[in-house]
């Protein structure tokens, strides 16, 4: 769906991101980790994503700049998804990577209740965002590269909602690991 370069996107993202970690320690305080995140995807990713992860990346620091706390990262995934939504155009529903980002949005939000356990939220989020994905299957795109295309053509999951969900499974399986 799109352009078609969704896969290469985000392998050109990963293996970014494994030199980086490779050639030096990430930033150890979560608002200095996202900041170079964002910088490192707006410079190596490419494409439409690039774009809109940066902007989530630099959007979801600024919350945890106060501290890092469990309700402090769902204000976090808000502020980034709030920011894709303003430059991006784009909402949940219109068969884009913020059907997934908003569904684990959603469940995020338990993060703020007391006795929150991050691991089994987080995992929560995670599956809520696959079944988000697998969701865009069947929507009509209203934004994005996919909006360009009939939706006869539209036979597979929206790739950047998978891809989206696939990248907050990878943080699950780095903080379990």
């Amino acid at each position: 769906a799109g352009d078609g370069d969704c896969g290469h996107t985000h392998a050109r993202a990963a293996r970014a991101i494994q030199e980086w970690v490779r050639a030096q320690p990430p930033p150890a305080a979560p608002a200095q980790l996202l900041s170079a995140l964002a910088d490192l995807l707006l410079e190596k990713m490419g494409g439409s994503s690039g774009v809109l992860y940066g902007l989530f990346l630099t959007a979801a620091a600024q919350p945890l700049l106060k501290g890092s706390d469990l309700p402090a990262w769902a204000d976090a995934m808000d502020q980034g998804i709030a920011a894709m939504q303003r430059y991006g155009g784009a909402a949940p529903g219109d068969r884009t990577m913020l059907d997934s980002l908003c569904a684990a949005a959603e469940v995020l939000q338990t993060l703020r209740d007391p006795g929150a356990e991050l691991l089994p939220v987080l995992g929560a989020a995670v599956k809520r965002a696959e079944e988000a994905a697998e969701a865009t299957r069947k929507m009509e795109a209203g934004a994005g590269r996919a909006s360009y295309i009939g939706s006869a053509q539209l036979l597979q999951p929206d790739p950047g909602a998978v891809a989206a969900a696939a990248v907050l499974g990878a943080v699950l399986e780095g903080l379990r690991g």
